[in-house]
């Protein structure tokens, strides 16, 4: 006896196997609900300290009235980097299309991006903005941003509108697209720190710098690294690390360069509120100005 099966009959079957695949590919593998619980509450917790981090420097600058002692290169390269990382996060986590390649890339991984990663990144861009307005309106010395740094963003921006000319023409997917945003943010952290640590090195001070802003950036710089392999056990999905490696990067980084200003304001520079080109130092000069 013949058995017959429609067109219609087989389409069907093959869309329920492939609707299974896609299902069971995104199901997601725990070995603890507990570690997952965990897990969500360490990315909370370092999401609000790396949140609240921005505060004391914004609090110091409109106490003083100045923004003496804060590197104005460093302000450029934090929106930058901030810009490239909302752009990263927001399309990694809100675009379907970009994640749709993502776990064809990933197919048992789970997504490198929390949303505590989005709403950390928007409200960075927000209060980098503030504190720019800042250099703007209070008193800033002679500070300015240098030649280096200037070029420096040319060539980001030079890089992302070719990459993003590379994307439309279909030489690149939307991920890799998204990637070099990612990318763009690590380099600049990795830049970032360096024009401030050398003024405080010349300043002999670290007065301008909180030191507020240092010790809660230190926090959720471990305690995202700490997230990131909890979630990569729990989910059998060590490969998600390297999903987000300016996640991780950016945890690294930040440890190393804290260690570095806690080191200086503590130990190199502590009680030097009175160092060369230090708030009372410039005030001083001023004040004996004749009139």
């Amino acid at each position: 006896m013949d058995v017959v099966i429609s067109e219609h009959d087989l389409n069907y079957d093959l869309d329920n196997q492939s609707q299974h695949l896609s299902n069971s590919s995104h199901d997601k593998v725990m070995h603890s609900a507990v570690i997952d619980d965990i897990a969500s509450v360490i990315g909370w917790i370092y999401f609000t300290a790396w949140t609240l981090s921005f505060y004391p420097q914004v609090f110091s600058n409109w106490k003083r009235k100045s923004v003496v002692g804060l590197s104005f290169d460093f302000v450029l390269f934090n929106m930058i980097g901030f810009i490239a990382y909302c752009c990263f996060n927001v399309g990694l986590y809100w675009i379907p299309s970009v994640k749709a390649e993502y776990f064809k890339e990933h197919k048992d991984g789970v997504s490198p991006v929390q949303i505590n990663d989005v709403f950390f990144a928007i409200h960075a861009v927000a209060i980098t903005l503030v504190v720019i307005i800042q250099c703007f309106i209070y008193e800033r010395g002679t500070q300015k941003i240098s030649v280096w740094s200037k070029v420096l963003v040319g060539f980001i921006f030079l890089y992302v509108i070719i990459t993003l000319i590379l994307t439309l023409s279909g030489e690149m997917i939307w991920l890799d697209f998204l990637y070099n945003f990612s990318y763009i943010k690590l380099v600049v952290t990795c830049l970032k720190y360096t024009p401030q640590a050398y003024l405080n090195f010349k300043r002999k001070s670290t007065l301008g710098w909180s030191i507020g802003n240092v010790l809660l950036d230190f926090i959720g710089g471990w305690l995202s690294i700490i997230q990131m392999f909890l979630l990569a056990y729990n989910g059998d999905d060590w490969d998600s690390i390297f999903g987000n490696v300016t996640k991780f990067g950016l945890g690294l980084v930040t440890i190393v360069f804290d260690s570095l200003f806690i080191f200086q304001h503590y130990v190199l520079y502590r009680g030097g509120h009175s160092g060369k080109y230090s708030y009372s130092f410039v005030l001083s000069q001023q004040h004996s100005k004749p009139s």
